[in-house]
């Protein structure tokens, strides 16, 4: 018997559905909401394809006592929805910032599911981040409204390397500060 291991990690309400820590019953979805390459091209982190493993590997981490990152899970069981619509991540920086990225399956895109998150996580604050940071890359112009939908400023222009892609790719940062 495999038994999910229990994370310092607070449950948030969001207006539809929670944000809840990662279990490793959700590596089947990840992984087929993770390996599509849609929704992979539109991260910096997810290869694609996924090699196996890949998820697993992930969950574990996420659930190491020394993660620098908090990942839940955008779940709307409760509300009669889907068990794992995206996953939203919280990455701890020095001085009291955080980087928050997300991605939502492209089953869930254009329901407001991704604003709904990041608003939920930047208001909860669950690590009481004096500023938090994002970056999206240029061609994902759905996620920079989500950003400035949920009050993050445009900073500048940067580049990333993107796995899925295989390439360097050019970015905008934003950040909000606390209110």
């Amino acid at each position: 018997m495999k038994m999910d291991v229990v994370i310092d990690q607070p449950v948030i309400e969001a207006e539809r559905f929670v944000l809840r820590p990662l279990r490793t019953s959700d590596a089947g979805l990840i992984g087929l909401y993770a390996g599509d390459e849609r929704v992979a091209r539109m991260t910096s982190s997810i290869p694609h394809p996924l090699p196996p493993g890949t998820v697993e590997a992930f969950i574990a981490r996420v659930h190491a006592a020394d993660r620098t990152e908090d990942v839940w899970a955008m779940d709307a069981t409760g509300a009669g929805g889907p068990e794992l619509m995206g996953v939203i991540t919280l990455r701890r920086l020095g001085r009291s910032q955080g980087e928050v990225s997300f991605w939502v399956a492209p089953a869930f895109w254009n329901g407001q599911i991704a604003t709904a998150a990041v608003a939920a996580l930047v208001e909860a604050n669950p690590r009481d981040r004096s500023a938090h940071f994002a970056t999206v890359l240029q061609d994902n112009a759905a996620s920079a409204r989500v950003l400035t939908k949920c009050g993050f400023r445009y900073l500048g222009d940067a580049e990333v390397y993107c796995v899925a892609r295989g390439a360097t790719v050019p970015t905008w940062t934003y950040s909000r500060t606390r209110d």
